[in-house]
């Protein structure tokens, strides 16, 4: 099994490949978002995080999923001009995936499998659920939909070596 993030390509909203090699050496939050849950405001305080934090290497990759009573029903197309429409959205949003199930991305798959302490994978519960990868591309803590960005960015910080 893979050990980090850096062997994953995945695709962007033009479904063209999407090496996350490009983000070797920084902080990544990966979020399965919709644009029709209940935690979808939430793409408010992921943009504030990264607006703060991207000139410290620091992304956010979200990745719309419709797996969740059907929250996120858009094209690719649609979903780029939501989140930029409703909330300014300037991090990668990326290609629609699944995140669980005989469908989903190796990705999911992989970052489920190596939370640390995890004993075995997880699956994903509902939207909105974070994953905070360290510069080395391993996953450092899985954080459930409720957790906001907000809560996350005392983490972030540690992450970054950088003081508020």
């Amino acid at each position: 099994m893979d050990t980090n993030i850096y062997h994953y390509v995945v695709k962007d909203a033009a479904a063209a490949n999407y090496p996350l090699e490009k983000f070797r050496g920084q902080t990544v939050l990966i979020v399965n978002t919709a644009s029709k849950c209940g935690f979808t405001p939430q793409y408010k305080g992921l943009e504030e995080l990264y607006a703060k934090y991207k000139d410290k290497h620091f992304v956010i990759l979200g990745f719309p999923c419709n797996q969740f009573k059907e929250q996120e029903p858009g094209t690719n197309d649609e979903i780029q001009k939501f989140c930029k429409l409703n909330y300014g959205v300037t991090f990668p949003v990326l290609s629609k995936i699944d995140v669980n199930g005989p469908q989903e991305d190796p990705l999911y798959t992989f970052l489920k499998a190596s939370v640390p302490g995890a004993k075995e994978p997880v699956p994903i519960k509902w939207n909105f659920t974070k994953f905070l990868i360290g510069p080395d591309g391993k996953v450092i803590a899985r954080y459930e939909p409720a957790t906001t960005p907000e809560q996350i960015e005392p983490d972030i910080i540690k992450t970054l070596k950088i003081a508020k």
